[in-house]
């Protein structure tokens, strides 16, 4: 501890170990060790006792829709970054669709990250998209530092990023698995959505039945038999149908490489308490019944279900109209997830180091970045949410860091507040007061370990 600069010390800091008493020693931009809560302050070293409140890895929320450039009215780096500093994220990984243009060469790679490069208040990486007529773009995305790459198998809602049918899903797959990257999917099958009720207006009873489960679920087979076929690595995206789950722990049996998120609206919201008209909690695949929710749950907890993200998909106000078929479907939720998962979570018995394993080990491991994020831990970044766990707070919306403030969760009284955020040893957050942009731009090259 001779060399440390800074220590942040907590009774309750939470470790790959466990939570414990301890002394978080930093030097630089590095964690240099975790030692004991009373260890000795080095000469010269900073002091930040943050007493009982609880310190967790920085979160690393790898499913995020920053919409920056071409979008900007719905959503742009400089408010999604600090919405997620304020809700203790420090990585996010953004996706390469809903942009214009969409991240699916390497020059609108280069756009992207022009864009982002000072507007960053967390550090920021990217994924790449795999469209019908993209293939031979996969493998310089690849080279140029994406983290994998998206792809939808029935329509995504903008005409810039269409999706891929069974062919051109096997084209990109064997493309992408012939220099073993990652594909994640957005899986519903668009014949059963086809052939399901679309009645459209205000009732969620008739949006939810025109995105059945059944739809999830033939979609995620047809990926999961590419997979086997072609030995690739695949990650099912934002996962609502419990039904699924035996299919991906049966393929896992078999060795099929596969990896499953689910979001904090899936774990902590319900069909039953969808207000008719309320399009803020309108969402591809929907929030399903809360028996579906309890056996996602219980998915977390035996590991089928790998981790925890927000799928952070905002738009403009006029947007969310009360009719659910025409309503832009997506969750705004990168600033609550924490405290809406710890809520959820506290009633159901689980603790505060399941949320760090799901939301930050777990992620970080999905795009490479275990060695860097996602663990307090020696030769870490020095990432860090400092948490005050039992003070509840009620969400106004108006409070909220994000472009467009509208929520499915205004009104909820929630636990946890975020006091502080840290990213790199440098205090980013402090009870919602930000510095300026200090994130940088990740990149799979250089900076995520080999598969």
């Amino acid at each position: 501890m001779s060399e440390a600069e800074l220590v942040l010390r907590s009774t309750r800091v939470v470790t790959p170990e466990g939570t414990r008493a301890a002394s978080i020693a930093v030097t630089g931009e590095k964690i240099t060790a975790v030692l004991p809560y009373d260890a000795p302050l080095p000469a010269g070293a900073r002091l930040e006792d943050v007493g009982d409140h609880v310190v967790l890895p920085g979160l690393v929320d790898t499913h995020v829709h920053v919409n920056d450039p071409g979008r900007t009215e719905w959503e742009g780096f400089w408010t999604a970054t600090r919405a997620a500093a304020a809700g203790g994220i420090t990585t996010l990984v953004d996706m390469p669709l809903n942009s214009i243009p969409p991240t699916t060469t390497v020059d609108n790679l280069r756009t992207k990250r022009e864009v982002a490069a000072d507007k960053a208040h967390i550090d920021v990486g990217f994924w790449g998209g795999a469209l019908p007529d993209n293939v031979k773009d996969l493998r310089p995305l690849h080279e140029a530092g994406v983290f994998g790459f998206k792809a939808f198998l029935s329509p995504s809602g903008v005409d810039e990023f269409p999706h891929l049918d069974p062919e051109q899903l096997a084209r990109s797959l064997a493309e992408i698995a012939a220099f073993d990257g990652l594909l994640i999917v957005h899986a519903e099958d668009p014949h059963h959505l086809a052939a399901a009720p679309q009645q459209g207006g205000p009732k969620y009873t008739h949006f939810l039945a025109s995105r059945p489960r059944d739809a999830e679920d033939t979609a995620i087979a047809t990926l999961l038999a590419q997979a086997k076929r072609l030995n690739a690595r695949v990650h099912v995206l934002h996962l609502s149908s419990s039904d699924a789950l035996p299919l991906i722990a049966g393929a896992r049996a078999e060795g099929v490489r596969v990896t499953v998120e689910t979001c904090p609206h899936y774990l902590t919201l319900t069909a039953e308490e969808v207000p008719d008209g309320a399009s803020e909690f309108k969402c591809c695949p929907p929030i399903r019944e809360a028996a579906n929710q309890d056996l996602l749950w219980q998915a977390l907890a035996d590991g089928t279900i790998d981790c925890v993200v927000t799928d952070h998909s905002p738009s403009t106000a006029d947007l969310k109209t009360d009719d659910f078929a025409t309503a832009w479907g997506g969750i705004a939720g990168l600033q609550l997830s924490l405290p809406a998962m710890w809520t959820a979570a506290r009633e159901r018995g689980l603790g505060l180091e399941d949320i760090a394993r799901w939301m930050s080990a777990r992620t970080a491991r999905l795009v490479g970045l275990d060695g860097r994020k996602g663990a307090i831990a020696a030769g870490h970044d020095a990432d860090f949410a400092v948490l005050a766990p039992d003070e509840t707070f009620t969400v106004d919306p108006a409070a909220l860091q994000h472009r467009n403030r509208v929520t499915a969760y205004a009104g909820k009284t929630l636990y946890g507040v975020v006091k502080s955020t840290w990213l790199r040893g440098t205090r980013i957050v402090t009870d919602g007061a930000f510095t300026e942009p200090k994130g940088q731009l990740l990149d799979r090259a250089r900076h995520a370990r080999t598969p």
